[in-house]
């Protein structure tokens, strides 16, 4: 039974997110604000995932994804935010989140995103082990999900580390926004196509002499990228 942390500080959602979890055969454990989600974190080391709400008093859901990544922990994580924040969604992505659900959703909205997130997080069962992909500067070790460039090791989150595995299988091709987000994502994900772009930014600055100028992924102006 896979364990997922639910931050939210209206008790009302938290508990009809915890029902819902538990319905589907997850383990739900509760916080009702970034402090005490942090201090869970710390004592169960087997929470696959991570549900957190954006508005909350003290340390935001923003923050608490954040520190998650700081520690280097690469756990799946979804923010849970209002419809109407545009930005919400961006800077939850641009933090370290996998994904986002806007609020309201429905139950099955939701477990569709945490199954399909858990699929990913645990995808690294299924690799070949001891297999590598080499490319240029960089090595990526299927087996440890781990990606070097000139020998220094780059942190990346699940998500990151889907889309590098997907360049670095297909050097030098076009991909549609539409075929990466099928790919990562999965072919059944409801969300909004930008989530590729922004993950797409994010992974530039890790990897990326300098972002701004990209050398290693380019852009195909209305179609998508390629990694080079």
């Amino acid at each position: 039974m896979k364990k997922i942390l639910v931050l939210e500080d209206e008790s009302s959602i938290r508990s009809f997110v915890v029902i819902n979890l538990r319905r589907a055969g997850f383990e739900p454990v509760e916080a009702e604000t970034g402090e005490q989600a942090l201090e869970l974190l710390e004592h169960n080391p087997d929470v696959k995932l991570a549900l957190l709400d954006v508005m909350l008093p003290g340390i935001d859901g923003f923050e608490v994804c954040r520190r998650i990544r700081a520690a280097g922990s690469r756990i799946g994580v979804i923010m849970l935010t209002a419809k109407s924040q545009e930005m919400d969604k961006i800077t939850g992505l641009m933090n370290g989140a996998d994904d986002y659900v806007t609020k309201p959703f429905s139950p099955a909205e939701l477990t569709a995103r945490i199954d399909a997130l858990c699929r990913r997080t645990c995808a690294d069962e299924d690799e070949p082990e001891g297999d590598e992909l080499v490319h240029g500067p960089f090595l990526l070790n299927t087996r440890t999900r781990a990606l070097e460039k000139n020998g220094s090791n780059i942190r990346l989150t699940q998500i990151e580390y889907s889309i590098m595995s997907l360049f670095m299988h297909n050097p030098g091709k076009a991909l549609a926004r539409e075929d990466i987000l099928a790919a990562v994502w999965g072919k059944d994900y409801v969300g909004e196509l930008k989530i590729v772009d922004v993950n797409i930014r994010r992974l530039r600055i890790k990897i990326e002499d300098d972002p701004t100028a990209p050398v290693y992924i380019s852009t195909n102006w209305g179609y998508g990228y390629t990694f080079n």
